[in-house]
């Protein structure tokens, strides 16, 4: 580790005041920033902690029926709190890392690190929920932009992410048992005017919606519909814990494994 600046601002205000100093950093969990600056591969000069702005943390139901998340919330608070209102999420975030990682990891760091395997950004692509910012609201659809990528500008700080509630949601997880990271997971989520599958952990280009698994599940809702579907391997992540074609094939199953327990 090497020198840097600690801020600990407690309004957002002041957490964007803070990130437009040059070569700031803003830190959620510290997950994935932690481990990458004691490798050297990061070095900011200031860390903005985001983990004492109490508007920031917590799980509350707005007038919509949206499950609205502070971008500061742990994992475990998640498991805690969205459980009555949205157990699919909640039951998600039950099974991210181990205890250490889920009483310190956030979903605000989760969903701004867009890591390719992690779980949240699947449950926020499934469900079309909102990332909301300091500045604007994001829509998922808009937000994941490949991996590591997102929409974010600069100093831009997630406050809250808003999610709609389906009908009916499940998630499924093929672990990397080093890692606990996703191999494959699926996110499915019905809601009244279709269905919703995001992918994690698959493609070389992130999370991603399967577009001919929502098509064929918005007519019905049942592991058959998805039974003469295949993925195509060529953009799968490959390598030393699993080939493209062999991942190609679990987001098969897991989406069926989804539907399956959803229904």
């Amino acid at each position: 580790m090497y020198n840097f600046e600690f801020a600990k601002p407690t309004t957002i205000a002041d957490a964007v005041e803070a990130l437009g100093h040059e070569e700031a950093q803003a830190l959620g969990g510290g997950q994935t920033l932690l481990p990458t600056m004691k490798q050297r591969l990061a070095a900011p000069a200031t860390l903005v902690s985001l983990n004492a702005i109490p508007e920031m943390i917590g799980v509350c139901l707005n007038d919509a029926g949206e499950v609205c998340i502070g971008g500061a919330t742990t994992h475990a608070m998640v498991v805690r709190e969205a459980a009555a209102h949205y157990p699919a999420l909640a039951a998600l975030a039950s099974h991210i890392g181990d205890p250490a990682v889920r009483n310190r990891g956030t979903i605000g760091g989760s969903l701004a690190n867009n890591d390719p395997s992690a779980c949240y950004p699947a449950a926020a692509l499934a469900s079309g929920a909102t990332i909301k910012t300091n500045t604007r609201d994001i829509a998922a659809d808009d937000y994941f932009q490949g991996m590591f990528e997102t929409a974010l500008n600069d100093g831009e700080i997630i406050t809250e992410v808003r999610f709609p509630v389906p009908q009916t949601a499940n998630y499924q997880k093929f672990v990397q048992p080093a890692s606990r990271f996703a191999l494959v997971g699926v996110f499915v989520a019905q809601f009244a005017d279709g269905v919703r599958v995001a992918v994690t952990g698959a493609s070389s280009d992130g999370v991603f919606r399967w577009t001919e698994a929502e098509a064929a599940l918005s007519g019905d809702f049942s592991k058959s519909a998805v039974d003469g579907l295949s993925v195509p391997s060529g953009s799968m992540i490959s390598d030393l814990h699993g080939s493209g074609d062999y991942r190609a094939h679990l987001v098969k199953v897991m989406t069926g494994r989804a539907v399956a327990a959803a229904g």
